[in-house]
């Protein structure tokens, strides 16, 4: 576990940090960002096949041509294949596969890994490594590890102390500020067959709001987000609005849901935790969303170490063909995937005595230069692993940000796959809304939504 950018490095060398909630870095160390550290607090310096970071793609790459209308395209589409990782050879690649993908190679002869050359591509605006910058030093966890004050924009933890500061990292990572987009969900059957439910979003990230200088600022809100479903027919009119809390200890997410069918807007408390998702035919929880979202309150959380792991990075291709290609039965086209060996945090989250939550426990592996939960596994109450979620990571070179395409949730007792949040055949990502203000989040907006 060499240079790891914790400053308890005693700790983390017995394998786990305490989850009690510390705060702020030093100076000292605060400067290691940009120096030994990248700007996100992820190791700069290269190990093996991960190579070293040297600014990522901040700008669309020379000889790449974007076009009005189109996803962004693969600046490495001239990458081959290094090697193949399949269920026959998978013992040779055990300690860099997460249990997981151990699982689904065991589990589905037809699964594979395509390893490619690691690009370490992750870069943002310099406002954000600014603001983290800041953030390491003031940063705090308030209200019992259920919030964070003082730090705004970028990353609240870019040297966390602990496996809530990551968690948090994750959450509240920087993903632009205003934001429409249209995605598709599609719940596979076992033989391949999928309706496509489309949704189109809003969202404000307030935690990202230039404007802003410190988490108290932001009235506890630090999201204002709107999913309304438009197809299938028997589906559209269906809209769901979420006011996201920053410190969960003050007040819980609030959230509503106009019917089609009943034509009102009703509080809709079952948007958390352990509930069904939206849109997810039962395959996945309300609280695995983006990877993990939502108060950490329920768990225990322990940081399990960071290590070389396989996962899904620069996953351009993936969302660059038609659904048709995408979605196979079983599992995803692999051959559109792409998998790099890349430095992640390994968290696990143990369900506290006397919380429910179908998922006793959960393996969370962060990318460490983006915080985004790349891969992990959750486990129902017998102690069986259930459900694999995978992340497919992008850099979205044009804006510039990193951040996910596709999510994935892999339901290994019912044999069924959960693909969400797909863009290949939606219009891209608008990171210009700047229409989109507090008035258009509220209750009797999403009436008026669902009328339409």
């Amino acid at each position: 576990m060499k240079n790891l950018t914790l400053g308890l490095a005693s700790c983390l060398t017995a394998g786990v940090l305490a989850t009690s909630a510390m705060a702020s870095v030093p100076a000292s160390q605060a400067a290691r960002l940009g120096a030994d550290l990248t700007p996100m607090g992820s190791e700069k310096a290269g190990s093996g096949d991960i190579p070293a970071w040297s600014g990522g793609l901040s700008s669309i790459p020379a000889g790449v041509s974007v076009q009005a209308g189109e996803h962004i395209p693969n600046p490495f589409s001239g990458d081959s294949v290094k090697f193949t990782i399949t269920g026959a050879n998978m013992g040779q690649y055990a300690d860099q596969l997460t249990d997981g993908y151990k699982l689904l190679l065991s589990t589905y002869p037809s699964y594979k890994m395509n390893v490619y050359q690691g690009r370490r591509t992750c870069a943002y605006p310099e406002s954000v490594y600014a603001s983290t910058r800041n953030n390491a030093e003031v940063g705090e966890l308030v209200g019992g590890g259920n919030g964070v004050g003082k730090a705004i924009n970028g990353f609240p933890f870019p040297i966390p102390n602990n496996a809530l500061e990551i968690v948090w990292n994750h959450t509240l990572r920087y993903r632009d500020f205003k934001i429409t987009r249209q995605t598709a969900n599609a719940a596979v059957t076992r033989s391949g067959d999928y309706t496509n439910v489309i949704s189109q979003q809003d969202v404000i990230l307030r935690w990202s709001d230039p404007a802003k200088t410190a988490a108290e600022e932001l009235d506890n809100i630090s999201i204002y987000f709107i999913a309304n479903t438009v197809a299938p027919a028997r589906s559209a009119g269906s809209v769901i609005l979420v006011h996201e809390t920053l410190d969960r200890s003050i007040d819980p997410r609030k959230a509503w849901q106009y019917s089609p069918g009943t034509r009102r807007v009703r509080r809709a408390p079952n948007i958390s935790y352990d509930n069904p998702g939206t849109n997810s035919d039962g395959l996945s929880t309300s609280d695995s969303f983006d990877g993990y979202n939502g108060a950490p309150d329920r768990y225990d959380w322990t940081v399990i170490g960071k290590t070389a792991k396989y996962i899904a990075e620069n996953s351009y291709d993936s969302f660059n063909v038609p659904y048709s290609e995408f979605i196979k039965p079983l599992h995803l086209n692999q051959d559109v995937l792409r998998y790099e060996l890349r430095r992640v945090w390994t968290i696990e989250a143990n369900l506290k005595p006397g919380n429910r939550h179908v998922y006793a426990r959960r393996v969370m592996h962060m990318n460490e230069d983006s915080w985004t939960l790349a891969a992990s596994e959750n486990y129902d109450g017998r102690g069986e692993l259930w459900r694999v979620q995978e992340e497919h990571g992008v850099q979205r070179y044009q804006v510039p940000l990193c951040n996910k395409a596709a999510e994935i949730v892999y339901d290994l007792q019912a044999g069924r796959y959960l693909a969400l949040t797909m863009e290949n055949e939606e219009p891209p990502t608008n990171y210009t809304a700047d229409e989109l203000d507090a008035n258009h989040f509220t209750p009797a907006s999403i009436r008026q939504l669902g009328v339409r």
